[in-house]
């Protein structure tokens, strides 16, 4: 039985309708819009014309900057460094503003202004969404007014009584070459940046600091140049029982040991034996972290460093003020040499003695390399000297060492110079300190010029001295250099025949702090 299958029939396509959308005109200007997107029966340019997307944002708004460290006030207390035309500045800009955080910042830029004019001008651009589908873009600019406000920290380092820290140096000596070199180290690594008030007190300096961290550092600089021991000790000041704060004023009392360079030392001999079995007794030829000492007579040295020196401390046995001036006779050098040091035998004789005895003394020195007959030598006079030192003392009284103290210990060469040398062609910086309450008197003046050219002349004669610290070209006014240029090169020439040191130019440093950029038509 078979089935019949009818055969497919073809249904006609039914046409698509393209579906129109209601089209209306704007309200404003007429234009054909779509009228299920549109709101407000606005066409977008209508919509760009009377719809201010930036309506509630600041168009103009004020800036505070610091007058002396140029920091920026970052409401409501916050001080922050930022260049002109910086992104750290831009951020702080954007910030100052009320209304930006309701819309999205496409973009942000500055606007130049003149330098002086205390205007920046700020050009953002924003975007919102106006009415449902509709996002508008628009570009605006915002002007800032600088004015000065002082900060809180240079408010505080313009008024007495408002540190934090203090670091007190002591040194307990009778004059002040220690601490002059301190400054010169002080000044050339720019460690007293940080202070509020730099204070001159009896046998030292205090230097204040507006925090603690600041005055830890300071400490930390001290340690790594010099040989010192520090202690911390702290007050509370005020403490806050509501919220458990409190607050604090920090001491660090800082001593350097009472030991200088060119110092006589008479070493314990226990120390002595434990340090390289060097002499007793000694001289001090250089101060750095640690203690350097030299016997004069074998050229043997050895440093007692910060540590061990405090464990069993010992003074020195006479200072620089205790010179005398010897005359070298004779001097005849023995070959052994270490580094400037040259091994000698020397005749000399007290310059006060010539021509009223013929009293001699045979020693011998390291300056086998600068003495030659007829020089002037400074020393020490042993003969005949009574010194209040157990440690002295003790090596009077000892059988191996009583025998080995000589007569006379030369210590530096003596160079003829006038009491205050004006044909210097290089300077130092000083530190501005404040003498506080006591100024200094008359005596004590003098005292201080005498220890200032002191130092300046170990500056001239010792090189690894002078290589630790930054010298200056010294600035001469023109009409000097016109009008005295004769007495000048005869100042010069009379120095040179005097065989004094002299410092090269091309040790100098300019002082770029200062250079003054002066248009003058020479023609």
């Amino acid at each position: 039985m078979s089935m019949d299958i009818d055969a497919p029939v073809a249904l006609p396509s039914r046409p698509l309708i393209p579906q129109n959308n209601a089209t209306i005109l704007c309200c404003n200007c007429g234009a054909p819009i779509d009228g299920t997107s549109s709101a407000g029966a606005l066409c977008y340019d209508c919509v760009k014309l009377t719809v201010d997307i930036s309506e509630g944002i600041q168009r103009e708004a004020t800036l505070h900057i610091c007058r002396d460290c140029e920091r920026w006030l970052q409401p409501p207390a916050h001080w922050v460094t930022a260049a002109l035309e910086s992104r750290e500045l831009l951020a702080l800009c954007l910030r100052k503003l009320r209304g930006l955080s309701k819309v999205r910042i496409i973009d942000a830029s500055f606007i130049w202004t003149e330098p002086h004019s205390r205007r920046v001008k700020v050009k953002i651009t924003i975007q919102q969404e106006a009415f449902q589908g509709t996002i508008l873009q628009q570009t605006f600019e915002v002007e800032y007014v600088v004015n000065y406000h002082q900060c809180p920290d240079c408010a505080k380092s313009f008024t007495a009584n408002t540190w934090r820290a203090v670091v007190q140096v002591r040194q307990k000596v009778p004059h002040k070459r220690t601490f002059l070199y301190l400054e010169q180290l002080i000044l050339k690594h720019s460690a007293h940046r940080d202070t509020i008030n730099i204070k001159e007190v009896k046998d030292g300096l205090d230097f204040y600091f507006s925090a603690r961290n600041h005055a830890e550092k300071f400490v930390d600089f001290l340690n790594s140049v010099t040989p010192v021991r520090s202690k911390k000790s702290q007050e509370l000041i005020s403490h806050d029982i509501q919220n458990s704060t409190k607050s604090y004023k920090f001491s660090f009392s800082c001593e350097l040991v009472p030991i200088c360079k060119d110092d006589l030392v008479a070493i314990p001999i226990k120390l002595a034996k434990q340090v390289g079995n060097i002499s007793p007794l000694t001289l001090c030829y250089r101060i750095g972290t640690s203690v350097y000492l030299l016997d004069p007579t074998t050229l043997q040295t050895a440093d007692i460093s910060t540590p061990i020196y405090w464990r069993s401390p010992f003074a020195s046995l006479a200072d620089v003020q205790e010179l005398v001036e010897f005359v070298v006779m004779d001097i005849e050098p023995l070959g052994p040499e270490k580094g400037r040091f040259v091994l000698a035998e020397a005749t000399v004789a007290r310059a006060n003695d010539l021509g009223v005895n013929d009293k001699t003394y045979y020693t011998r020195t390291h300056l086998g390399a600068v003495l030659h007959p007829g020089d002037t030598v400074m020393g020490y006079h042993l003969t005949g000297t009574n010194f209040n030192n157990p440690a002295f003392e003790e090596l009077e009284q000892s059988n191996a060492y009583a025998s080995s103290i000589p007569d006379v210990m030369l210590v530096k060469k003596f160079y003829a110079r006038k009491k205050k040398n004006k044909s210097r062609n290089w300077r130092l910086k000083r530190m501005n300190k404040d003498e506080g309450e006591m100024l200094p008197k008359k005596q004590d003046q003098e005292r201080m010029e005498r220890d200032f050219e002191m130092f300046l002349r170990d500056v001239e004669e010792d090189t690894e001295l002078r290589s630790t610290v930054a010298l200056y070209k010294q600035k001469m006014e023109k009409q000097r250099m016109e009008g005295i240029e004769t007495q000048s090169m005869a100042e010069t020439e009379e120095t040179d025949m005097e065989g004094a040191p002299k410092i090269d130019m091309n040790e100098l440093l300019d002082e770029f702090d200062e250079l003054n950029v002066q248009d003058n038509d020479e023609e």
